[in-house]
């Protein structure tokens, strides 16, 4: 089946198929060894990007900034303190004029409604680098990762540890049920996913064959896990709720003990940053299980199949 993604937004990985991230995560292969082969191409020679960011990020940046640029583009940075965004001028006036100046447009902020404002009233593929509610390019790095690591996808089982009703919870439950992953959300009951949510996500999953599983036991969701994966305890604008978190979430801190009970030569991922000491040790941060540099470089890889595959 051929696969055409020119001019589609990104705005949550609800809005694609199992065979369109199929086709990015092959895309994805291909220009990462293109990359560790020295090959270098101009394919958006011309383009324009616009960057848009309310919250501070590395990996995002400079995935997306280096991504556009190797390939011939000109990406342009434009945080909230350098341009009206949604403060003197609406979002919708803001999409307007981004859409007639710029090939594409990337989000990373706090509302979701923002970055499907701009999808909206833009005419150009808006892509979601992250939002309170998801973060869908993370995840596209995350299933990639996983794929050079095992050789597959369908079948695995991922358990995601910590707060569970953040962007990287949802668009995980997400990215698995799409590609066949069995997927268990391990939080405290005060911090689970949201019913409507979990309800949509399960459908997606009856369709692929798997499995998405809450619980707040480690010994429900542990043994036989293939990939555990974790985030920082209060996300970006939850500062003020971190010791809360502590105390909720500490006995969902992946050590090594959690990874001796999956029982399997084990994964541990995250997104980053991560807070070393807190949901994650540094001994398994730093160990053979971990897997998350490979992670943050694929953040580049698939950043730039989503952009190829979207514009040319």
């Amino acid at each position: 089946m051929a696969i055409n993604l020119r001019g589609k937004s990104l705005l949550t990985l609800l809005d694609l198929s199992p065979e369109q991230i199929r086709y990015l995560l092959d895309v994805s292969h291909n220009l990462k060894a293109e990359r560790t082969g020295f090959q270098v191409y101009q394919r958006f020679q011309g383009k324009t990007l616009a960057m848009l960011f309310e919250k501070r990020s590395t990996r995002t940046r400079c995935a997306f900034e280096t991504a556009f640029g190797e390939e011939g583009g000109h990406p342009v940075f434009l945080s909230s303190a350098d341009i009206q965004l949604g403060v003197k001028e609406s979002i919708e006036d803001t999409a307007r004029v981004l859409g007639r100046m710029f090939d594409a447009i990337m989000f990373r902020g706090f509302s979701q409604e923002m970055v499907e404002a701009l999808d909206d009233y833009s005419g150009v593929p808006v892509y979601n680098a992250l939002t309170d509610l998801y973060h869908p390019t993370q995840v596209l790095a995350d299933l990639m990762t996983i794929e050079e690591h095992t050789g597959e996808l369908p079948g695995l089982s991922l358990v995601y540890a910590g707060d569970g009703r953040n962007n990287m919870a949802n668009s995980l439950m997400i990215g698995c049920a799409k590609m066949g992953l069995d997927c268990t959300i391990l939080a405290p009951k005060e911090l689970q996913p949201e019913g409507g949510l979990l309800e949509r996500v399960r459908g997606v999953a009856a369709d692929s064959g798997c499995e998405i599983r809450i619980t707040d036991k480690l010994t429900e969701a542990i043994p036989g896990a293939d990939i555990i994966y974790t985030d920082v305890w209060a996300s970006m604008g939850e500062e003020d709720k971190a010791k809360e978190r502590i105390k909720l979430l500490t006995p969902y801190q992946v050590n090594q003990e959690m990874l001796d009970m999956a029982g399997n030569d084990v994964l541990f991922m995250h997104c980053l940053p991560a807070v070393k000491g807190q949901e994650v040790t540094y001994d398994v941060i730093e160990g053979p299980n971990s897997v998350v540099w490979d992670e943050a470089e694929n953040r580049k890889h698939t950043i730039k199949a989503l952009m190829v595959a979207t514009l040319l």
